[in-house]
Parts: C-alpha cells; sequence; structure tokens
C-alpha cells in the first residue's frame, strides 16, 4: 500500500494532482520491475491518492525488500528534481504479506485490511513529516520478523518498532526511513526478544 503526503493540500491544484499521480506510477512501475516484480504480474488498484499492489507469489521476498525501497527512493528523486514543489511526490509504504481473495468486485482479505491500517498509522506518518528524506516504510510485524530481520540488505538495525493504532487494529509495526535512516548508535530500538 502507498499513499502521497499531502495529495490534498490546496496547493495542488487538479492538473498538480495528475501530475503526482502519473509520476507515482512511472515511480512505481520502475521501482518494481528492479525488485523482480514485473509490473503487468502485479494486482493493483488506485487509491487517488495512492495505491496497493499485490505482489505475486514466488517472487524473492528478500530481495524485493532489499531491491524495492532503495530505488523507489531514486526514482522519486528523480521525479521530484523534474517537476515543481507542487507535483513533488514524499510517499508513504506499508509492507504486509497474507492471503487475499479475487472476485467480481475486486479483492479482499484482513492481510489487506491490515496493510491499508498501516499505511495510515500516525508514527509512520510523523516520521515522514519529520524527515527530510522522500520515502517512509513501514512493515507489519509479521514480514519484520520473517523477511527484514534476517535480510542485511534491509537494514534491519535501522527500523524501529512503533504501536499502530488505527480503527479496530492494534498491533505493533515497524518504520524505516530508507534516505535518512534511524541510527543505531543513538537510538537502539526493542531488543532481538519483541516476539515469541
Amino acid at each position: 500500500m502507498v499513499d502521497v503526503e499531502g495529495f490534498g493540500d490546496r496547493h495542488r491544484t487538479r492538473p498538480h494532482q495528475r501530475a503526482v499521480r502519473d509520476g507515482l506510477y512511472v515511480v512505481m512501475e520502475a521501482a518494481f520491475a528492479a525488485a523482480g516484480a514485473a509490473w503487468k504480474d502485479c494486482y493493483r488498484e488506485d487509491r487517488g491518492d495512492g495505491m496497493f499492489v499485490l505482489v505475486p507469489v514466488g517472487v524473492d521476498r528478500v530481495a524485493f525488500i532489499e531491491a524495492l525501497l532503495p530505488v523507489l527512493v531514486t526514482r522519486l528523486r528523480v521525479h521530484n528534481d523534474a517537476h515543481v514543489e507542487a507535483q513533488r511526490i514524499r510517499l508513504r509504504i506499508s509492507l504486509h504479506s497474507g492471503e487475499v481473495v479475487i472476485d467480481e468486485h475486486g479483492v479482499t482479505s484482513t492481510a489487506l485490511v491490515h496493510a491499508h491500517r498501516l499505511c495510515d498509522a500516525t508514527p509512520l506518518k510523523v516520521a515522514l513529516a519529520a524527515s527530510p528524506g522522500v520515502l517512509a516504510a513501514i512493515a507489519s510485524a509479521e514480514v519484520y520478523d520473517d523477511v527484514i530481520r534476517h535480510a542485511a540488505g534491509a537494514a534491519p538495525d535501522s527500523w524501529r518498532q512503533v504501536p499502530v493504532e488505527v480503527k479496530e487494529t492494534a498491533a505493533t509495526g515497524w518504520v524505516h526511513l530508507p534516505d535518512h535512516p534511524y541510527l543505531a548508535a543513538l537510538d537502539p530500538g526493542p531488543s532481538d526478544t519483541h516476539t515469541a
């Protein structure tokens, strides 16, 4: 799940919003391709100020996460460098995994709802607002435990555990700022015994 920060701000006119949306699709397609998930193979739905994308089963999750976030940062910087302020993109992204049901109306599942809630979590919004960077990521506890903490290329020590309380969801997430990482020496974060 990705969401553009401040998409509905009054300083963005409809042409600005259109440029942001067009740019978001260019950025996402390039980043997913570089991370080993061809855009044409991914199920995706537009959300106006963002989108959700389902990565096919069989994509190497470690390689995907290790590659996706740095490429997103690079592609966002390229877009922003070529556009005026009101057409620039700062992005929140949530990473979660689970089963989905596809029917004639689209897709649904508790995993998808959870990804939406993660992307809307206050600690993620605060992290991006306080960062000079262009991207803030949040991973579910499952994705952090199963994938990120085992992947040196995902810089697991630079993710910070946060509470997620959005609507009916009360959970734990892990926040990461790929282009302005938390420093382990300044904030050691929780120990590796956070879950059983």
